[in-house]
């Protein structure tokens, strides 16, 4: 990262003294929060760090206003530049990843998802429902009609991938809201491989027939198909949703070409802005021009007021990805997930598919005698920043785990490079390997409790502390 100026430095130090000046342990929070992101290697995934201009962005009166609906069609008077800001987001992102419309309202990811799932109902459901009742749109519905729209709405499938396969909460899974929307299945990966099967996942969409296919994952550590994911949707008359939120830089980066692009073969593309696109935390949805009127409708259809100082933020970060710089940044991510994956393996870790070739790496912890809840607490107390995640079949479930989810973006935006990632990957499997089980107070074992073996954890932050120093995070910000 290279070093803010001056300015920018002030910029904050003033913003934290206005906001002491209300509650000063928000401030606090604030200056120790950035304190801990600068001492700890973070390597969550779904994490990165944004610019100084995309955080500014957020903080500026943009914030105070409403604008429900879309541009130049609100719902609020005085929303002239609201369409300056959404135009600006969505005009970025339809150049940066190649799409017919994009839509730049959604708060985050799940929303993103959401605006999507129902956009395919109305499109694909609640038009050919209303033609057949023979009414032109909602408002001439009877309460027998609404029910008779409800009862279509209500049953129709969703196959996505499972959880314990890499795929998310929002692709069907029972508990979240999309496995309530939906009568859903999932299709999973290779018991022996950990990869996708294309063959079987069309075979489950012929047997199930669903009106939307979700593509996409967020701990799969491979790439997709997205050609032979849309011929399989093709062939049952399904609408292709891709979930895009992790591997978004990787596109914007066109790490991702050809039929690894999910762009030009889904009918709707969603993602998040922040992870390896680092922007702000929001959403966007992309779509073929078919959808587009569904998709306009996202508010109010599932979105309340649009946060107009994100979508600020979200414009400066999808003009920050069109630079040519942000390219080499996206190839760096995928390289030094392969320098993770092969720091790890070389040094007897398992890792679920042998490898990697996106951003993610996802390491089974059951060979050394942890549950993922376990792992991912003990790398805390040395310094290293995780999540556990599910693996394949994973016997301990979606709350403990076997598996350690790591991922590149942050600190490849901080500058790490392959040596760097090999050293992280040795010390990794170092408190791994230092790191015993508990037992409960039965005297069982425990799936959450752990020691970690004495100095462990010192020797670990003070080896991070090296590589740290050498790439500092937002270095010239002093906020003491």
């Amino acid at each position: 990262m290279t070093d803010l100026s001056a300015t920018t430095s002030s910029a904050y130090k003033q913003a934290l003294e206005v906001i002491a000046s209300v509650e000063p342990r928000i401030a606090e929070a604030t200056r120790q929060e950035l304190a801990d992101q600068r001492s700890s290697l973070k390597l969550i995934a779904s994490e990165n760090y944004a610019s100084p201009a995309v955080l500014l962005t957020m903080g500026t009166w943009f914030s105070d206003k409403y604008a429900e609906g879309t541009v130049g069609h609100r719902f609020y008077a005085g929303c002239q530049n609201v369409d300056t800001v959404e135009t600006l987001a969505a005009e970025h992102a339809r150049e940066l990843f190649g799409a017919p419309y994009a839509y730049a309202q959604p708060h985050s990811g799940i929303d993103a998802n959401l605006v999507a799932f129902w956009s395919i109902l109305a499109h694909r459901v609640e038009g050919p429902a209303l033609e057949k009742l023979g009414k032109k749109n909602v408002n001439e519905l009877t309460d027998a009609d609404w029910e008779t729209l409800r009862n279509e709405l209500g049953n129709q499938r969703l196959l996505g991938m499972s959880l314990d396969s890499g795929g998310h909460l929002t692709h069907g899974f029972r508990p979240n809201i999309s496995g309530k929307m939906f009568h859903q299945q999932q299709y999973g990966t290779d018991p022996e491989t950990g990869l996708l099967d294309y063959d079987k996942v069309a075979e489950k969409a012929r047997e199930f027939k669903p009106l939307v296919l979700v593509a996409g994952y967020s701990a799969y550590p491979r790439r997709v198909n997205f050609a032979k994911m849309r011929e399989i949707a093709d062939e049952v008359g399904a609408t292709l949703m891709v979930d895009m939120a992790h591997f978004a830089g990787l596109v914007a980066g066109k790490v991702f070409t050809g039929d690894e692009d999910p762009v030009p073969f889904a009918h709707i593309t969603t993602t998040t802005t922040h992870k390896s696109l680092r922007g702000p935390r929001g959403g966007l949805v992309l779509a073929q021009q078919e959808y587009a009127p569904s998709v306009d409708r996202g508010c109010p259809m599932v979105l309340g007021g649009p946060l107009s100082h994100v979508m600020a933020a979200k414009a400066v970060a999808l003009a920050e990805a069109r630079q040519p710089e942000f390219a080499t940044y996206a190839q760096n991510i995928a390289d030094n997930a392969k320098s993770l994956a092969d720091g790890f393996m070389s040094r007897g870790a398992k890792l679920v598919t042998d490898g990697t070739d996106n951003h993610i790496v996802l390491l089974d912890v059951s060979a050394f005698g942890l549950t993922g809840r376990q792992a991912e607490s003990a790398l805390l107390d040395a310094g290293v920043v995780t999540n556990r995640n599910s693996v394949p079949a994973d016997p301990n479930g979606a709350w403990y785990t076997s598996g350690i989810r790591f991922g590149t973006p942050a600190l490849t935006t901080r500058g790490f490079g392959h040596d760097e990632f090999d050293n992280v990957a040795s010390l990794v499997v170092d408190v791994l390997k230092n790191t015993t089980p508990g037992t409960t107070k039965a005297g069982g074992p425990s799936k959450a409790s752990y020691a970690l073996a004495d100095g462990i954890a010192d020797k670990t932050r003070s080896a991070s502390a090296e590589m740290l120093d050498k790439h500092p995070l937002y270095p010239g910000l002093d906020l003491s």
